[in-house]
């Protein structure tokens, strides 16, 4: 039976795990912490993983004779192993972008599998020896613990221009219903909150501080649960009246080592053509705006000067092509060119009448850092079609025709928080296009599009996502889909576009709520260490 004693039998055994077996178990609890992620979302599992992370930290104390360093090396190393075991299961897909053809990068496969989370694992085991530096009995861990991913997950966001795919804080949300409470308080305190509860049985294991401990834990899910509830409860879907403009999306699932073939560029616009040119789905109400992925276009406007002509004698009158392509600055004085990944908006009549470039390049992907030292040793960017890409100088809202105005998301610049809004505004929609094709038919795409959904609800602003091999969807200000088009489908949508509602509990800014609540829980962890010292007096 998994009563209270069960567990107090299994906490103590896991406390004196060491060595090799220490190691394998925390990378099996870290691994095991991904089936809370999309495709699978089944968060409760993380009531697993995280107990037995705290119940291995119980026991990581170094010699108190080896230093400070020393100290907390134990404890290091049970969060890096944990880390290394969550961003190897959440992040091997990275793999099939070497594998596409003509990457000649396969012989770095290790590196993108297991390199990649190896350093990120180093951020995990930083939060473990942050906690442990103020670790005590009962919930005052629970507490350390939660302050110590918080602080480790902001970093991981920010420092190297950042990669805060798959937060932990995602892992408490699956479903708009668990989505609501980031309007209000931001990921950064949904990823302390989260670890904050999903610790609360191991309290139950060590029978230390377990009642309020779980009481407390109990009453934050249940408020989190509750807020959701009301949340969408105030905000139901409307019904589209005839006014509303009818959006398209077109998915043409164009496989990644076909997108710059030039035997197939031809073949490739075509079918961009053709999507856009069928009937409408919607009770015979056209689509105003047309949306096409990330770098539809398989060639330069200025190399094919046709290809505007033609796609105006696709367009009907009064609509609108929004396209993802590679824009080019030419050289002057003898500077090479630059080349960027941008969205163009193009009227009935095929001109250019709004544009703009993608500031948050991904690394290795789209750029080289540290270019001269990595070049040397035969590196170059996954999508060096055009030799690599430079980042926008600036960002700003595109105003479609009609008055709407549009926020420009490209490719996984949807993962950060940050970028959901200029100036504070996040336009009338969000729009996102990408181009998921690199990963194939992995858990990739399906983490990608979690991630801009929950953009959708922090800023509550519908969003419109082309994906070239999807998950092409339209959502609501809540983070509902209005429709979607599954992974590896061909074809379009046509759907009513959202009214962006009154924006309830949405803030512009959510760092002070990540500050207060990162110094309530080391204040509150700090106050259970020193409790325990006077005790051991």
């Amino acid at each position: 039976m998994w009563g209270p004693m069960a567990l107090e039998r299994l906490a103590e055994k896991i406390m004196l795990v060491w060595g090799i077996k220490r190691a394998l178990l925390s990378l099996l609890a870290g691994g095991l912490a991904v089936l809370a992620l999309p495709p699978f979302n089944f968060f409760a599992v993380m009531f697993v993983s995280m107990p037995v992370l705290v119940w291995l930290l119980d026991g990581a104390s170094g010699n108190a004779e080896a230093g400070f360093i020393g100290r907390l090396r134990p404890a290091f190393a049970t969060g890096w192993w944990f880390g290394f075991g969550y961003f190897t299961a959440g992040l091997w897909w990275l793999g099939n972008a070497l594998l596409v053809d003509g990457t000649g990068a396969v012989w770095a496969l290790p590196l993108a599998v297991f390199g990649l989370p190896a350093v990120l694992a180093l951020f995990y085991g930083f939060a473990a020896a942050f906690a442990r530096m103020i670790w005590s009995d009962g919930v005052g861990r629970t507490a350390a613990l939660a302050a110590g991913f918080g602080l480790a997950e902001y970093a991981r966001g920010v420092l190297f221009t950042g990669f805060p795919w798959n937060e932990i804080g995602y892992t408490a949300m699956p479903v708009p219903l668990m989505m609501q409470s980031a309007a209000v308080v931001g990921l950064g305190c949904m990823t302390m909150l989260a670890v904050f509860v999903f610790s609360a049985p191991a309290l139950v294991g060590t029978r230390r501080g377990a009642v309020p401990g779980l009481l407390l834990a109990l009453a934050l899910f249940v408020s989190h649960l509750g807020y959701g509830w009301h949340a969408l409860d105030i905000a139901r879907p409307t019904a589209a009246v005839a006014t509303d403009p009818v959006i398209r999306l077109v998915q043409p699932a164009i496989d990644q080592s076909a997108k710059w073939d030039s035997a197939e560029r031809e073949r490739n616009f075509a079918r961009l053509l053709e999507l856009t040119a069928r009937p409408p789905l919607t009770e015979s109400r056209r689509p105003t705006y047309i949306v096409w992925p990330e770098t539809a276009l398989p060639f330069l406007l200025t190399d094919n000067p046709g290809a505007l002509a033609r796609i105006a004698d696709v367009l009907q009158v009064g609509q609108t092509l929004i396209t993802g392509a590679v824009r080019v600055e030419a050289g002057q004085g003898g500077t090479a060119s630059r080349y960027y990944n941008s969205i163009y908006v193009i009227d009935d009549e095929g001109e250019i009448i709004a544009a703009a470039d993608k500031a948050h390049l991904v690394p290795f992907g789209e750029y080289l850092p540290f270019e001269s030292w990595f070049g040397r040793i035969g590196l170059a960017p996954l999508a060096e079609t055009f030799g690599g890409f430079s980042a926008a100088e600036h960002r700003s809202m595109l105003t479609l025709p009609g008055g709407i105005t549009a926020l420009p998301l490209i490719c996984y610049e949807a993962i950060f928080p940050d970028m959901a809004q200029i100036g504070g505004s996040s336009g009338d929609l969000m729009l996102n296009v990408t181009n998921d094709a690199w990963y194939g038919m992995t858990p990739g795409p399906y983490q990608h599009l979690r991630q801009a959904q929950l953009r959708a609800v922090e800023r509550r602003t519908p969003l419109v996502r082309a994906a070239n091999n999807g998950i092409s969807a339209v959502i609501d200000s809540e983070g509902r889909f209005v429709a979607a088009m599954a992974l590896g489908e061909q074809g379009i949508l046509d759907v009513d576009l959202p009214r962006a509602r009154d924006k309830f509990f949405v803030q512009k800014n959510t760092s002070h709520y990540f500050w207060l609540l990162f110094a309530v829980l080391v204040f509150f962890g700090g106050g259970a260490r020193m409790g325990n010292w006077r005790h051991a007096d």
